[in-house]
């Protein structure tokens, strides 16, 4: 038996002409996005022996593989996860950041511009024509912060859209996986082209979450979103969903389900777009937006206490300037439910010191076990307990509780935000001119007093007994323990019968609320509530409120409120851009690893192709020396 040299050279031809197809295809796909080259792995067919030797029979193409690094997809995988989110928070940073450089701008100024127009005002408290425009610039500031909050809300639309947007596409992906899956099983996992579509879905994932992938010994692969919701298990698909928020209902969660099983995600711990949504939404809007109810609760409770410590131009306490800070116009969603509650409480938020306001959010829980109620600052984390008088709650900073009807039960729950709703509902209900309380009383301390005692005045109340309207009334105090006082008219007669008790530093009493500072004895203050033309002193003390630490008990201004928001929203999107460029360069360095294993080297497949093209010659050279000996074999024994 000899050599066979025909089968030889056919077994050459046949693998240089596959060498050269997966050559082909590589150059062919240089360009395919997701493509991984391929390689085919060439062996020797099995020796014959011939006499006392092995001589070879011939080679094949044993295996056409894919070149893969599971491990530089990995890395790939997770570059892309942190650089989608880095994107999605600068984009959406960026946007809010100049919302407040444009449209956010008008409401300092206009803040200014009304604390100028009052204190025109009080250059001339007479002049109807300034009160008007003074009205008019109350209105500007309140509309400005209307339209702020308006801005707001549309990016908390747009938020929840684009995640209920990219909810949508991962089902797409997860169903696509499960249907590449099944023919994975079907084949092993050989496919090199259903595998590389399988990975280029898996990539597109982990734009949008982190994407955990197990390899299966059938052949497909099992996808994780999170670190703990399975997408996709063999060939069966989970279905990402959007449920309604919980407690408000404005604010939408995320969920996965399989069959009639629904599971609440975490968004925090889902990474990429989706992430970066729910952290932007959550952890940026919610604040501001909170931020900014404080600024209108804080502009409206000023000015509103300031009107009733003056005289409006008909000689009347002055009434309020804008609505009422309590006014359930102001309150809207101040207080949000669980559903799992599983009592039937309705509860709603008190504002007593705007002053003492933060502008964040709290939750509120109740254990039956202790019969106690706590309140836990959601930022900070700080916990407070809450006292229980009658229905109502407190010990909040600058709020109350009240428990309006039905009863708490064991475990529950509320989202208790105090500023919610105040920028949307703020609002100048004063419509006359003459309205505006420029005048004040003055008040006069005795030439005896004794002591540094000194009272300031809080509010007046015209409504209540005993106020002494257009008159005088005295108080004389005893701040010896007990603390007593009497009240006296413009004749000297006593108001009531006194002496009355008083505890702590305020009094109030016939229409009169005053604080009360330092130490003394038997001293006494004389509130003259005449109305006098040209009288200023209360527009006075209003415009010099632009300057004077009224909020955040007592460190800031009505505009830092304001301010510091857009400063932190500033930071906040230049450390994002920062962040945007660091992912971007590892995802780059990911993505030239991967490439430079998996990816299509032109000039390396050239010289392959030059190569196998030279085998493919080579063979049939063989083929035709064969034929060539055959012909000669054949002559010769003719």
């Amino acid at each position: 038996m000899s050599v066979d040299l025909l089968n030889i050279a056919r077994t050459g031809i046949q693998a240089s002409q596959a060498q050269l197809g997966v050559t082909s295809n590589n150059i062919a796909n240089a360009n395919t996005e997701g493509y991984n080259r391929q390689v085919a792995t060439q062996a020797s067919t099995e020796s014959q022996r011939y006499g006392n030797n092995f001589y070879g029979t011939g080679t094949y193409v044993s295996d056409v593989k894919r070149v893969y690094n599971e491990f530089a997809a990995r890395e790939l995988r997770i570059g892309q996860t942190s650089m989608s989110a880095a994107e999605t928070s600068y984009s959406k940073l960026s946007e809010l950041d100049e919302i407040y450089s444009q449209i956010g701008k008008m409401v300092p100024e206009n803040l200014n511009n009304f604390f100028a127009s009052i204190n025109s005002v009080a250059d001339l408290p007479n002049d109807l024509g300034i009160r008007s425009s003074s009205i008019s610039s109350a209105e500007q500031i309140a509309n400005s912060i209307n339209q702020m909050q308006s801005q707001l809300d549309g990016q908390v639309k747009q938020t929840n859209s684009q995640i209920e947007s990219i909810t949508t596409r991962i089902n797409e992906i997860s169903k696509e996986l499960g249907s590449i899956n099944l023919e994975l099983m079907k084949s092993q996992g050989q496919d090199s082209q259903v595998l590389d579509k399988q990975d280029a879905l898996i990539l597109e994932l982990s734009q949008y979450a982190q994407v955990n992938v197990i390899p299966l010994d059938t052949g497909a692969k099992s996808i994780m979103l999170g670190g703990s919701v399975m997408l996709v298990s063999g060939e069966v698909s989970m279905l990402m969903g959007i449920s309604t928020g919980d407690p408000y209902p404005n604010e939408p969660r995320i969920n996965a389900s399989i069959g009639d099983k629904t599971l609440n995600i975490d968004p925090s711990k889902l990474g990429g777009q989706l992430g970066a949504l729910f952290s932007f939404r959550d952890d940026t809007l919610l604040p501001a937006s909170t931020e900014l109810g404080q600024l209108a609760l804080g502009i409206a409770d000023t000015f509103n206490e300031m009107q009733s410590k003056g005289f409006d131009l008909n000689g009347a306490v002055g009434s309020d300037m804008f609505r009422d800070i309590n006014d359930p116009l102001m309150a809207s969603g101040r207080v949000g439910s669980h559903s799992t509650n599983a009592g039937t409480a309705a509860m709603s938020v008190n504002i007593d010191d705007v002053g003492a306001l933060s502008g964040g959010s709290y939750e509120l829980s109740y254990t039956l076990a202790t019969n106690s109620y706590q309140l836990t600052d959601t930022q900070t984390g700080k916990v407070s307990p809450l006292v229980l008088s009658g229905s109502q709650l407190t010990g909040g900073a600058g709020f109350s509780i009240n428990i309006d009807s039905g009863a708490i039960a064991d475990g529950d729950k509320f989202e208790i935000r105090p500023t919610a709703g105040a920028a949307t509902g703020l609002k100048v209900i004063m419509t006359d001119p003459k309205g505006i309380a420029a005048a004040g009383p003055t008040l006069t301390s005795a030439s005896t007093n004794i002591g540094n005692t000194a009272v300031s005045l809080n509010s007046m109340d015209s409504t209540a007994t005993g106020f002494q309207a257009g008159s005088s009334i005295t108080f004389k105090l005893d701040t010896t323990t007990p603390t007593t006082y009497q009240a006296f008219n413009a004749a000297g007669i006593e108001i009531g019968t006194g002496p009355y008790s008083y505890s702590g530093n305020n009094i109030n009493a016939f229409g009169m609320d005053f604080d009360i500072t330092g130490s003394g004895t038997s001293n006494s203050f004389t509130f003259d509530l005449a109305f006098a033309e040209g009288n200023n002193s209360n527009a006075v003390e209003m415009a010099k409120l632009s300057d004077v630490k009224l909020m955040n008990n007592g460190t800031g201004t009505l505009t830092s409120v304001f301010e510091n928001t857009k400063l932190d929203i500033g930071s906040q999107t230049k450390s994002a851009e920062v962040r945007v460029g660091s992912a971007t360069a590892i995802y780059q360095q990911a993505s030239t690893r991967v490439q430079s294993e998996s990816g299509v080297n032109l000039d390396e497949e050239a010289a392959n192709l030059l190569r196998f093209q030279q085998s493919y010659q080579a063979a049939a050279r063989i083929m035709t020396t064969a034929q060539t000996i055959f012909d000669t074999l054949l002559s010769s024994v003719r």
